[in-house]
């Protein structure tokens, strides 16, 4: 599995290159359910403070653990 690129190492585009790859939209929410997890956002939208380099990948991630 690759692992998310290191915020320090790499640039926006390539952080969100990895979110698109790791959480592809299917456009079909019953098979995937990905939208629930993300509580109604795409993956890129939850991700957006990884994306622009304001928190590690972990971090935004440990948001959306189920509890």
């Amino acid at each position: 599995m690759i692992q998310a690129p290191d915020i320090n190492n790499s640039t926006a585009e390539e952080r969100r290159a990895f979110i698109k790859a790791k959480y592809p939209c299917i456009a079909d929410c019953d098979m995937c359910g990905l939208c629930k997890v993300f509580r109604g956002a795409d993956a890129e939208h939850a991700y957006d403070d990884y994306i622009t380099g304001k928190r590690s990948y972990m971090d935004v991630s440990e948001d959306y653990k189920r509890r």
